[in-house]
């Protein structure tokens, strides 16, 4: 699936911003519903309190007598005493009905008269709501009482209208969610100012890898917090490999240009005799065999450049976790095909846990040109030895049973192009090679004579061996 350049450009902090606002108004919003619900509970408990104390106000100064219950004093509330107040008392009987209302209640009708005749046990209390005739919403508190005589039950019943209670409560909830709203509001833009100072690191590595890129800079700043650091670390590696690397490619094509100068001008040379010459036999032979050897010289040239170009920069470029062994059983598996009529008798000593931190062409490269060496020009026997090292470096010691390479040519044979023998088929240049991209890992390559008398190849390469040996 293709991307559109749209779909990554958006902003990190944009994202958090967002996705702590929305956990923001989530939270806040929750708390409101909760603390509202809470206020919502708290009032209409409130009121049933207050209504039942009404009730005990009622039962302190009445008296039956005859049938009839009689205040012979006043209320204290005086709402009870007011037409439409908005407090109204009544007592009832299940199976006589009403008995008493207050003066209050006196142009009162009911949506659900019946409410005032349900059964109601001794000492049993009900909260709930209902309307009056003409919309108004009441609360409703019962009490059932058993009189005097232990025998007649009756519910005492006070209304109140519900509207300053609910006045009181949408108060409280503007109040509320203006209180919440601004702190809501406050705490985004303390969220947007802390994600700007949180985010500052990274839009101060844009800045320096925007200088890096203007020429401004040579590599990031090492003053980067902790999370950073390893990014900071890899992004400087990185950068330098690559700086490196063009270094190595301008440095390539330029070796190239100039070595290539000579054969050039020695092929033109012949070209130009043999043209004033004539085509004599003795002539296109001499000029043929020049030819033949200044055209080996430049493809001998060309692939010493391009091995040296796209091998690895240096040894702490990024690269990934090799497996020694397992680089070293394809090389010699390649190398017994190739040598198959010698049967060459390769002893190998390396853990199968040992790896190389670097490229794998590298290593292959390395083993693939000292090991051919050992196969062409050994006897009978190559001996590798893989070792786990003290400072942190991977040691190769690669030796076969040959003739050995002389002292005097020890340090000759890694020039380009030198070979010690030269009647054997090769261009001169997998040592050079192998000494080029071993310096290039910081480490070191030793040419010596084996106990058998043959060549002995030392190779010291930065790696993280994860096992002891078998």
């Amino acid at each position: 699936m293709r991307l559109s350049r749209s779909s990554g450009n958006y902003s990190l902090q944009s994202r958090l911003l967002l996705a702590f606002s929305v956990l923001l108004f989530v939270f806040l919003g929750l708390t409101g519903v909760v603390l509202d619900q809470a206020f919502r509970d708290s009032v209409e408990a409130g009121a049933a309190e207050r209504m039942r104390g009404q009730i005990y106000l009622i039962l302190g100064e009445v008296e039956l007598a005859d049938g009839e219950f009689h205040f012979f004093e006043e209320l204290p509330e005086p709402r009870f005493s007011q037409l439409d107040s908005g407090l109204y008392g009544f007592i009832s009987q299940r199976a006589l009905g009403e008995l008493w209302r207050s003066d209050s209640a006196r142009a009162l009708s009911l949506t659900e008269p019946e409410i005032l005749v349900r059964p109601i046990n001794e000492g049993e209390s009900r909260f709930f709501t209902t309307f009056s005739s003409r919309g108004e919403e009441l609360f409703v508190f019962q009490y059932g009482i058993l009189w005097e005589n232990g025998i007649t039950e009756y519910c005492f019943t006070v209304m109140e209208g519900a509207l300053p209670y609910y006045l009181e409560i949408r108060n409280f909830r503007n109040d509320l969610w203006s209180w919440l709203g601004g702190v809501a509001a406050l705490l985004l833009l303390i969220q947007a100012l802390l994600l700007r100072w949180g985010l500052l690191p990274l839009q101060r590595m844009a800045l320096d890898l925007k200088q890096i890129e203007e020429g401004a800079k040579n590599q990031l700043d090492l003053r980067y917090p902790k999370e950073l650091q390893g990014v900071t670390a890899n992004l400087n590696m990185l950068i330098e490999s690559e700086r490196k690397q063009q270094q190595r490619y301008r440095t390539t094509l330029g070796d190239l240009a100039h070595s290539l100068k000579t054969p050039l001008a020695v092929i033109s040379g012949a070209m130009h005799n043999l043209s004033e010459r004539g085509a004599g036999a003795g002539a296109v032979d001499a000029t043929l065999q020049s030819v033949d050897e200044q055209v080996g010289r430049m493809s001998q040239i060309v692939t010493w450049q391009l091995q040296r170009a796209v091998r690895t920069a240096d040894g702490s470029s990024l690269g990934k976790s090799v497996n020694v062994a397992a680089v070293l059983q394809k090389v010699v598996g390649a190398l017994n095909k190739v040598y198959a009529e010698k049967a060459v008798k390769v002893i190998r000593r390396c853990s199968h846990d040992t790896v190389f931190q670097g490229d794998e062409r590298d290593l292959m490269e390395i083993l693939g040109n000292v090991l051919d060496n050992a196969f062409k020009y050994g006897a009978s026997k190559v001996d590798v030895q893989v070792t786990e090292p003290v400072a942190g470096n991977l040691r190769v010691v690669i030796e076969d049973d040959g003739a050995g390479i002389p002292r005097d040519k020890q340090d000759f044979v890694l020039r380009r192009g030198a070979r010690a023998d030269t009647l054997a088929a090769g261009e001169g240049i997998g040592l050079a090679i192998v000494k080029d991209i071993v310096s290039s890992y910081k480490g070191e390559l030793n040419i010596g004579e084996s106990a058998t008398g043959g060549a002995r190849v030392s190779l010291n390469l930065i790696a993280s061996p994860a096992g002891g040996a078998e």
